[in-house]
Parts: C-alpha cells; sequence; structure tokens
C-alpha cells in the first residue's frame, strides 16, 4: 500500500467544524535485552519516561502541512524526528497530510519498549485507480533498545488494511483520535477513532476500530447497546481516552432533541460483549444527575479524558474520574466562555457528576468572557496511583486557548483545579509571564492547545507561539508542585534548544 495525501489545517476552536500487522496485537514476544517493561512511554526501554511531541503543521521535504512528531529521550539521550519521510515509512510527506495531529502510546508487542501511534487523518488513499481525500491513516512505530524513529519497525494502515471487513472512504478521517494501553487483565488494546465514518446513509455519524490482542472490531453509535443513535454529522470517534478499565468515546455533533452540535459522551469498560466493548454509559446534558441543559452548539465532549481512581473503603482503582471539556457553553451572556465537567464512573455504569465548574464558579479565578474557549483541551491526572483519590491528588488541567492576557487577546492559559471537591479551592491560572509558565504571553499563541498530563508532571504545549526565541511553538513540563505554586524547576522543550532541531510550524499541539 502506497499512501498519498490530502487538505486542510487543525480544527482548533469551533464545535460547528468539527495492510496488515508486522506484529499481531497480543503477540507475546520475548522481551527485548535492556527494556523494562511498565514505565509509561518508554520508548527505548531504559526506564525513564521519554516525550512524543506532535506538529501537524510542519513542511517535510517541501510538503507544507504534512506534519511530524519529535521523541525527546529521557535522560538526555538525545531526539528523534518521525515522518513519512522516516525510513521503513511506506508512506510519503505530502501537503496536508497532518501526520501527528493524534498519538497515543503502548507496548502493541510486548517486548517491554513503548511502541508509539501516530494518526494522519487527512491521508489521501488511492483505491482502485480513485483517490479518496481524507481518508486517513494510522502508523505504529515500534520502540527498541536503540530508540525509536530509523530503523524501526513501522506498521501503516488505512482503515480497510486495519480492517478488511470495512472500506476505506474519502473524508472518514481514520486516525483523528487515538487511545492505547492495556487491559487490566494484561491485553494489550488500540482505540482509532473515525469520525467522518458515514453510517449506512447517514453523513459524518462516526466510529472507532477497536483491537484488544488479536480481536478487532468496529463500533457505532446503531450497534446494539451503545448509547445514542447515528446521525449526520455526530462525530462519534473526535475524541477518544481510556485507562485499564474504562473507554469513552465522544461525539460533540450529537443531536440532543433538536439541539444540534450539543454533544455526547460514550463510556465503555474493555470486556467484549458480542465482538463490541461493553457500553455502561451515555451522557449528555440533558441526562439525570449532569448538570446544565443541552444547547446548540456546546460541544459537550470536544475534550475529554479520564484517571483511574479509588473510592474510599474501596481496595483498589475500580472507578474512573472522566474530565468533560464544553467549550462553546455560554455563561450568562459570555458566548462560548466554556465549562468543564467531571463524572465518577464505576464498574456498575451507575455515574454521578463529582464537580463542574466555569469561570464563574464561586472562587475559581477569572471571569466568565467570550470566546475563552474553557475547556477545548481538558487533561486529568492522579497524582498519587492505587491510593485513594482526594482533591489534593485527582487533578485537573484545562485549555483557555482565547484567555486574554493584558496586551495580547487570545494568548491562552491552562487552568489548574482539583478535580474534587470545590473546584475554586486551590485553582490556578497559568499564562506565559505569570510568575509560573516562562516566556512572554503573544497574541494568538493559544497556550494549552496541546496538554497531556503524568503523575508527577504536567505538559503545557504552546503550539503557536512566536515569542522572542521561539521559531515554532514551545512544550513546558511542570511538576505538580509547581502547577500549584510551589517551588521547583519547569523544562522547557523547543525547536532550536537541547538537539531539537530549530524547525516546525506548530511543535507542541499533541503530547504524549
Amino acid at each position: 500500500m502506497r499512501i498519498r495525501t490530502g487538505l486542510t489545517g487543525l480544527v482548533l476552536l469551533s464545535a460547528a467544524t468539527l495492510s496488515g500487522l508486522a506484529l499481531p496485537y497480543g503477540a507475546q514476544t520475548a522481551a527485548a535485552a535492556g527494556c523494562t517493561a511498565g514505565t509509561e512511554s518508554d520508548f527505548n526501554g531504559d526506564g525513564i519516561r521519554d516525550t512524543a511531541i506532535g506538529d501537524p503543521l510542519a513542511a517535510v521535504g517541501g510538503a507544507e502541512r504534512a506534519g511530524l512528531v519529535r521523541v525527546v529521550l529521557g535522560g538526555g539521550k538525545g531526539v528523534s524526528e518521525i515522518s513519512q519521510a522516516t525510513a521503513g515509512m511506506n508512506a510519503t510527506p505530502e501537503a496536508g497530510d497532518h501526520f501527528g495531529l493524534s498519538m497515543a502510546t503502548y507496548d502493541a508487542d510486548a517486548d517491554g519498549c513503548t511502541d508509539l501511534v501516530v494518526g494522519a487523518p487527512y491521508e489521501d488513499i488511492p483505491v482502485g485507480g480513485a483517490n479518496l481525500v481524507d481518508a486517513g491513516a494510522v502508523y505504529v512505530i515500534h520502540g527498541s533498545v536503540s530508540g525509536i524513529g530509523t530503523g524501526s519497525p513501522i506498521d501503516d494502515y488505512s482503515q480497510q488494511g486495519f480492517d478488511p471487513t470495512t472500506a476505506t472512504e474519502a473524508n472518514d478521517w481514520f486516525g483523528f483520535a487515538l487511545a492505547a494501553g492495556k487491559t487490566s487483565s494484561g491485553q494489550p488494546y488500540l482505540a482509532i477513532g473515525v469520525p467522518g465514518e458515514n453510517v449506512g446513509d447517514v453523513a459524518d455519524a462516526g466510529g472507532i476500530h477497536y483491537a484488544q490482542a488479536t480481536t478487532k472490531t468496529t463500533v457505532t453509535e446503531d450497534d446494539a447497546g451503545v448509547p445514542g443513535a447515528a446521525e449526520a454529522h455526530d462525530r462519534f470517534g473526535y475524541a477518544l481516552t481510556a485507562t485499564p478499565r474504562y473507554l469513552a468515546v465522544a461525539a460533540p455533533g450529537e443531536s440532543i432533541g433538536d439541539k444540534t452540535f450539543a454533544g455526547g459522551v460514550a463510556v465503555f469498560n474493555h470486556t467484549l460483549t458480542n465482538g463490541v466493548p461493553t457500553a455502561l454509559a451515555g451522557l449528555d446534558q440533558e441526562q439525570p444527575g449532569i448538570s446544565g441543559s443541552a444547547e446548540t452548539g456546546d460541544g459537550f465532549g470536544t475534550a475529554i479524558s479520564l484517571a483511574p481512581y479509588r473510592p474510599s473503603g474501596a481496595a483498589s482503582e475500580t472507578d474512573v474520574l472522566l474530565a468533560i471539556g464544553v467549550p462553546n457553553e455560554d455563561v450568562g451572556t459570555a458566548a462560548d466562555a466554556g465549562l468543564i465537567q467531571v463524572v465518577q464512573i464505576p464498574s456498575s455504569g451507575a455515574y454521578k457528576e463529582v464537580n463542574a465548574a466555569d469561570r464563574g464558579t464561586t472562587d475559581v479565578e477569572g471571569d466568565p468572557t467570550a470566546g475563552d474557549f474553557f475547556g477545548q483541551r481538558v487533561a486529568i491526572a492522579n497524582t498519587a496511583p492505587g491510593s485513594v483519590g482526594t482533591a489534593a491528588t485527582m487533578k485537573l488541567a484545562v485549555g483557555v486557548p482565547g484567555h486574554d492576557v493584558t496586551g495580547a487577546s487570545d494568548a491562552g492559559a491552562v487552568q489548574v483545579l482539583p478535580a474534587l471537591g470545590a473546584a475554586g479551592a486551590s485553582d490556578k491560572i497559568l499564562a506565559r509571564g505569570g510568575g509560573i509558565l516562562p516566556g512572554t504571553a503573544a497574541q494568538r499563541d493559544f497556550a494549552g492547545m496541546g496538554l497531556a498530563v503524568s503523575a508527577t508532571d504536567l505538559y503545557v504545549g504552546v503550539p503557536y507561539g512566536k515569542s522572542a526565541g521561539e521559531s515554532s511553538g514551545v512544550v513546558y513540563v511542570l511538576p505538580w508542585a509547581v502547577a500549584g505554586g510551589g517551588t521547583g524547576t519547569v523544562r522547557t522543550l523547543k525547536p532550536g534548544a537541547d538537539g531539537i532541531p530549530d524547525a516546525g510550524r506548530s511543535f507542541g499541539a499533541v503530547i504524549r
């Protein structure tokens, strides 16, 4: 299969604009010599966390917006650049591919080294003499003790190549969202969002592909037990998030009654029932126990994030906390000010909302402001894995790309809140030049459009930052103590420093 190319720019703020495997999933191969299984995002298996940073608007070989990913190896062991020009990649970088618009990590081949999954959802695919525009493609780049990139085994998929029972079609956006990991029973899984998929004659209803061990299946809202129904422009699969026990799939274009683009989220566990992950709950702003009301254009589920959660009295992390971004929510008269909601989900699916906040919530910093898009990105972290979760250990980072800083409109910010308890009890706004994030805020930086978390750190991407000394974006790595206003060191990763090539366009748009 030779993959050819496609279209457009990053989907930013508007809800309305919303071959076979080289190694089979679940193959139990001998652990590579020197690889340390179990360390998160450890591509060279040395026990130190690595960081993959997407730049989907980067030019590659003169092809505008072809996209690339840079992997910064922990411990100062170098930087790898991965693109469709990388040796072993069955593809060609071409204008508009957006390689790196989505990423996920897991150990696909069970060798102890983390593997990197990269989506290029605007890839054009030639089939039968036709060029299927924006069909999409996904790549799995395998890690090894020598690193990742050149020399790595690489698996590449079109939609039909991933699952021969389905068809590759134009404008499906295969790979727009990704989630991967290992289930609580030890099986590797991979979920691929296809939000442009037509279901029957229903345009852009969306769907996902799901692989667990050697089993592959598809999920749409027309499958038995799946909440909702496939409707035009639902975009089911637009956002994905998962933990060892749970999987959540967002459909921010979901109509609720006559409210179009109101949005919804479906939650599953990894147990396969009739070949499909088992549905537990369907969430939207008209469901009992979920605050607010569904309104046209809210975009409930534009961003979602899950974290394992151990309730008081439980012996382990039996539950999960799901953070949901509603960036186009109007707050009072402030259009698109934005809202976040946090829902606790147990194995029974009997969910309950445990937090909801906007910038008008008591003691939350800031004021509801039109065009802030509070919740355009969300990332929830359990900073004490295995322990009973508390307001001090369950952290929520919220991207606010429309946040204005004096003299700099749309400079952007990240707001850190406790995921449990009073949202305004210890929240902090992290904006550049505000005393915690380094750098200088500039107009249309859209800080926080790149966002990721681990148990120890918060990762903030400013992919459009062009302040002094920045050519193409920047990523900040903050220990959680620093994000809360304490002392510590903030690491700065940017092109042109510490071995990262000084090139690109949107460094930090996606972080893993």
